[in-house]
């Protein structure tokens, strides 16, 4: 029997490969695939408010899968860009599961649409720390040391570390550094839409789930009453923070194949008892 096919779009600065223990298990019941790296081809250059990056998802979604719908799945600012592109193209979707992902509206969009426009994106976001994170490293030893010494990565399930370092290093100059370069990185979050909230104010035409992390400061700060209205009965909370994933790769994987089986009317997957 053919597995479903389950498209996934990674948070920012984290490419593809760092899921590498989430997709194994997912693997068990869906078709994974998934784009290396979002944000980095110079045909679809980050600007304000993700519009090129949503052309690189729909061109990527078209091309692969020939304009057959599939299940949309994003961590972060791979979530928003599926929510995005089943907004805008909602045939090429059977429905979307968003990790840790929020809905920004109301006054807090309006709040940041006016920072933008006054050039305080920078201090207002992640970009405050993403400008001037390290990137490089003499050695992936040295880089594995530098990672895993901070509170956020040693939070992780063991083996993930090992899998980011894998996928996001390249040789440089005789050492290493981040494939993901912080200036891209640094160029998304100074372009976070501000206009998600109109754009999904009348819903989806198709189903939308949300996990959320339950420690998440993202989702503190963007609030999540928008969130919960687009999605309705379809959210639930996760242990950790916002990088939930990473945290607990099986416990998120058996979440989403929940979540799954919950927006669609045909059972796709056999689940366990839903996560609270």
């Amino acid at each position: 029997m053919t597995k479903p096919t389950l498209h996934f779009s990674h948070a920012n600065s984290y490419p593809a490969g760092t899921y590498r223990q989430l997709f194994a298990l997912l693997s068990e019941d869906f078709d994974v695939a998934a784009l290396d790296r979002h944000a980095h081809n110079p045909a679809y250059p980050v600007r304000d408010g993700w519009d090129t990056l949503v052309d690189e998802l729909v061109d990527e979604l078209v091309a692969r899968y020939r304009g057959e719908p599939v299940i949309l799945v994003g961590h972060s600012l791979g979530g928003m860009l599926s929510l995005m592109a089943a907004a805008r193209r909602p045939e090429l979707a059977r429905c979307v599961v968003m990790l840790d992902s929020p809905v920004v509206a109301g006054w807090r969009a309006g709040l940041w649409r006016v920072a933008k426009t006054v050039g305080l994106g920078e201090r207002l976001s992640p970009a405050r720390l993403s400008v001037r994170r390290r990137d490089r490293w003499p050695s992936v030893e040295d880089a594995l040391r530098h990672f895993a010494s901070k509170e956020l990565f040693a939070a992780w399930a063991p083996g993930v570390l090992q899998d980011y370092l894998d996928a996001g290093l390249e040789p440089c100059d005789g050492g290493v550094r981040l494939r993901f370069t912080r200036e891209n990185e640094t160029a998304v979050y100074q372009s976070l839409p501000h206009h998600i909230g109109r754009l999904v104010a009348r819903g989806l035409p198709i189903p939308a789930g949300y996990l959320a992390g339950r420690t998440s400061e993202e989702n503190r700060l963007a609030g999540l009453d928008a969130t919960r209205a687009l999605v309705g009965p379809h959210f639930r909370t996760m242990p950790g923070g916002h990088l939930f994933p990473m945290e607990a790769p099986a416990l998120t994987a058996q979440a989403i194949r929940d979540m799954i089986a919950e927006l669609l009317p045909s059972k796709v997957v056999e689940t366990s008892a839903p996560i609270a």
